[in-house]
Order: C-alpha cells, then sequence, then structure tokens
C-alpha cells in the first residue's frame, strides 16, 4: 500500500524462558508453508534521471521561491521512493523552509520520522500537514500508525476510522483499523472486521488478507493465492510487500515469533520503499525479535 507516494507525487513533477520455550515448541509443531519469492523491486532509471534533472534545475538563479520549493520536494519524494531517506529529509526541510505551507512535505516528514521512532516529531509534522490540508488524503491514516506504534491506541483507533469513513471501500484502510482495534478488544475488532468487510469490492486481492484475519482463509490458501489476480500496474515484488508483512502481524498474533520475523524479513527484501508495509517492516521485525530475547 503507498502513502502519497508517487500518485500525489508526480502531481508536482517539474519535467521469560519458560514462555519462549513453549512459543518455541508451538511454533515448531505449525506447519512452515511454502513462500513465493521475487526478485527485488529495482530502482526506477527514469527517477534517479529525474533527479540529475532537478539537480540541473535547482543550479537556476532565476527559479521563483515557489519553483524552488517544488524542486526541492520533488526530489526529496524521489530519494524517498528510493529508500535514500537522510537525503529525502532534508530535502523536505529545504522544502519547508522556502514554502511553509507546503502540507505534503510535512506528510512525508512525519512519515519517516515515525519510521525512526520520533514519535513527538512525527506528531508535529502530521498535525501541521493536516492543520494547512485537513482534506490531505493520507495524513489521517500516517497519523493513526504514528499513534498506534506509539501505543496511542485510542488515538490510532480514532484516526483510522475517520480515514475509513472517507472511503469504506478501501480494504487497507478496513485492515489497519482492526490492527488497532485487536490491541483494545480481539472478539470487538473481529466483529468490526467482518462488518467492514461487506463495503470491500469481493475480487480485490486485498481481501484475502482480510479472509485470512477472519479465518475464513487458511495460511497455506493465503500463500497459494499471491501470485493470481496481479493487476496491470502492480509487480510481484509490491504484492509480496503487503502480503508478508500482514502475514507477519497474523504470525504476531499466533504468538509465532519466529515465523512473524521471517515474514517482516521477506517483507524487506522486496526493496518496494514507498509501501507502507515495507516502511514499517523494520519496526515490527524490531519488536518481533524482542519477543525471542
Amino acid at each position: 500500500m503507498r502513502l502519497l507516494s508517487l500518485a500525489a507525487l508526480l502531481t508536482f513533477s517539474l519535467s521469560g524462558c519458560a514462555t519462549q520455550s513453549a512459543n518455541q515448541a508451538n511454533e515448531a509443531a505449525a506447519p512452515t508453508p511454502n513462500v513465493v519469492l521475487a526478485e527485488p523491486e529495482q530502482a526506477e532509471f527514469r527517477y534517479e534521471i529525474e533527479i540529475a534533472r532537478i539537480n540541473q534545475l535547482l543550479s537556476d538563479e532565476s527559479l521563483s521561491d515557489e519553483e524552488l520549493a517544488f524542486a526541492y520536494y520533488r526530489r526529496g519524494a524521489l530519494f524517498d521512493a528510493l529508500g535514500l531517506r537522510t537525503l529525502s529529509r532534508m530535502d523536505f526541510m529545504r522544502a519547508i523552509e522556502i514554502k511553509p505551507r507546503l502540507a505534503d512535505a510535512y506528510n512525508y516528514l512525519g512519515i519517516q520520522y515515525t519510521e525512526l521512532g520520533e514519535f513527538d516529531f512525527a506528531f508535529e509534522a502530521l498535525d501541521s500537514a493536516l492543520e494547512l490540508d485537513p482534506e490531505h488524503p493520507y495524513a489521517l491514516l500516517n497519523r493513526g500508525i504514528a499513534e498506534y506504534y506509539d501505543n496511542r491506541i485510542k488515538f490510532a483507533v480514532n484516526d483510522f476510522q475517520q480515514h475509513l469513513k472517507n472511503d469504506p471501500s478501501d480494504p487497507y484502510r478496513v485492515i489497519w483499523l482492526f490492527l488497532a482495534q485487536y490491541r483494545e478488544s480481539p472478539n470487538e475488532a473481529l466483529n468490526a472486521l467482518a462488518s467492514n468487510k461487506q463495503a470491500i469490492d469481493e475480487d480485490d486481492w486485498a481481501n484475502r488478507i482480510i479472509e485470512l484475519y477472519l479465518g475464513e482463509l487458511s495460511e497455506v490458501e493465503f500463500l497459494e493465492q499471491l501470485t493470481t489476480q496481479l493487476r496491470g500496474d502492480e509487480t510481484l515484488a509490491e504484492r509480496l510487500c503487503e502480503a508478508y508483512f500482514y502475514l507477519g502481524k497474523y504470525s504476531q498474533r499466533q504468538q509465532q515469533w519466529s515465523k512473524a520475523a521471517n515474514y517482516f524479513k521477506l517483507a524487506l527484501t522486496t526493496n518496494v520503499h514507498e509501501f507502507v508495509e515495507h516502511r514499517y517492516a523494520d519496526i515490527e521485525l524490531e519488536q518481533t525479535r524482542k519477543q525471542l530475547q
């Protein structure tokens, strides 16, 4: 699932031991399904070409402040898509210094600070994005994710619920709301998931994730469907990035920590840097490793 990512980006184009033993025993007893592998996503050649062009453009002293701000923003978004977070963050900061009301730059900064675990900075950036653009399509989701990882679950549920109201047919909004609600009340979360599922197109592949979480689909059956019905604009690496992240979350619920860790590692190997699942697989992997200590 992309967050702000290329759709908006292109708009601005400028050309305890006993417990551990028990868990390990449970994991050993559980069969490990065969997984699907894909070649890691390769850096878009056109991104690198555009970065080179923007570098040349930035040397043009005749640019207006608005053009300069959008040039830095654009390059920052490209760096972000390539996984170059530090360079990206520097450009977003430059863009904001020149054009302080650039909501998209604040949104990106909020995402990156969440990845770093710098939650105070993340909330400040995402609150700024929403203040500047209350209808921003992704800032509410991103603030909910920051709240989720900062263990502010009630706030996360509120933001995810509001985000879902804006598009009840989006399966990923449904899934993130479920993940937060499950931390508070598993039974209520499952009931809400089943109810929210009704608004989602049955043919949407992400619906299989919901069916997995509801117990309507086994882990093996889910894995068998990973390569089916790929959209024309979807790569196998993108599909696997999403699938393995949510399988990792599923395995956490089963307290199968080693399996969860492996799924998060598989999500990271896809190199789909701009997907929310790739961004936060590292956080999930670190949290899962703590359960294995």
